[in-house]
């Protein structure tokens, strides 16, 4: 699933093409992909024909337009959806294409975006725009910044501000780590604790300071809790200044190009291979639903600490899952989404 890299590169790549661009006409080839959009608020083509987009907003995972009548239109790429910049005569042969926005920039000339996505798990809507919580800026932006700047999207105010946010509160980080008894890999995949991580970026993040994904949170110095914290900042800016992770052609940019970053992982997706730092070979383990990647020689539970003791089936003991059905394991295995 696209994180917040994947999803910056998109917002970067949009912000040029959208910001100032006035709606000309919207075609919803597929109103699955509206699932999101309160149909009491009104008809999705009509609320968004004729409006001018403000600027291209991030925050986590959750990408926003900012409407010049004042909602915004909200963008969730789910599994497999794309943003695309086309020109406005290129053919609509895509099969997968859900909704197309034709634009008029007062710089750029005529474009298209369309919105595809091949499972249609994502979706668009036109959401109201409400105060942040704290009076500070609600997402990324780039240097595009307005009235709208300080207001956020019903549909993602309740998702706590990432790792790259100028206004995220590393001492409330710390705070709440220190309230969770569950797995620490478990407390970052958390929207409500911080956003965009994800579960390639969790992993890579624990590689980088060696630390078990099942320790419990609580268990964490403020020390380690820093430590951590910078560690997932770093992976995730790498993980921008390579375009973002890639394994399959789901996740592209707005051009349609793939992320390099995936070459760069350290335990994600090596199950088998050895470990950059010690030569032990990484192992996967099974981990809600989804799959864990770690090295068992320097990510070990610490001393006393025991799986799941304060937690009880809250934060489940590890399974080993066979290095020849994990992701670009020499075997071959099916490469698996974060």
């Amino acid at each position: 699933m696209p994180e917040l890299p994947e999803v910056e590169v998109v917002r970067a790549g949009l912000a040029p093409a959208v910001t100032g661009a006035r709606v000309a006409a919207v075609e919803v080839l597929d109103a699955r992909s509206l699932k999101r959009h309160e149909a009491a608020s009104g008809d999705f083509e009509t609320l968004l024909t004729g409006e001018r987009i403000e600027a291209a907003v991030r925050r986590g995972k959750f990408l926003w337009m900012p409407l010049a009548g004042g909602g915004a239109l909200v963008g969730h790429l789910g599994m497999s959806g794309q943003l695309l910049l086309r020109t406005p005569d290129h053919p609509g042969d895509d099969r997968h294409a859900r909704i197309r926005l034709h634009l008029e920039h007062p710089e750029h000339g005529e474009l298209r975006v369309d919105f595809v996505d091949q499972r249609i798990f994502g979706s668009m809507a036109i959401d109201r725009m409400a105060p942040t919580s704290d009076g500070r800026v609600a997402g990324f932006s780039a240097d595009v910044t307005g009235p709208w700047a300080r207001s956020i999207p019903s549909q993602v105010a309740h998702i706590a501000r990432d790792p790259l946010d100028p206004a995220f509160d590393d001492d409330g980080f710390a705070a709440a780590l220190a309230r969770r008894a569950t797995g620490i890999k478990r407390v970052l995949l958390d929207q409500g604790v911080v956003s965009g991580i994800g579960n390639i970026y969790a992993d890579e993040a624990l590689w980088a300071v060696r630390m078990h994904g099942e320790q419990p949170a609580s268990s964490l110095s403020r020390r380690r809790a820093r430590e951590l914290l910078a560690a997932v900042r770093e992976v995730l800016q790498r993980a921008l200044a390579e375009g973002g992770t890639s394994f399959d052609a789901q996740y592209v940019n707005v051009n349609g190009a793939s992320g390099y970053f995936a070459h760069s992982l350290n335990a994600y997706g090596r199950a088998g291979r050895p470990c950059p730092r010690c030569g032990t070979p990484i192992v996967r383990e099974a981990f809600m639903n989804r799959s864990s990647h770690r090295c068992p020689r320097c990510q070990r539970l610490r001393a006393g600490v025991r799986s799941g003791a304060s937690t009880g089936a809250s934060t489940p003991v590890a399974r080993v899952i066979p290095a020849a059905m994990s992701p670009g394991s020499s075997a071959g295995g099916t490469p698996v989404r974060g």
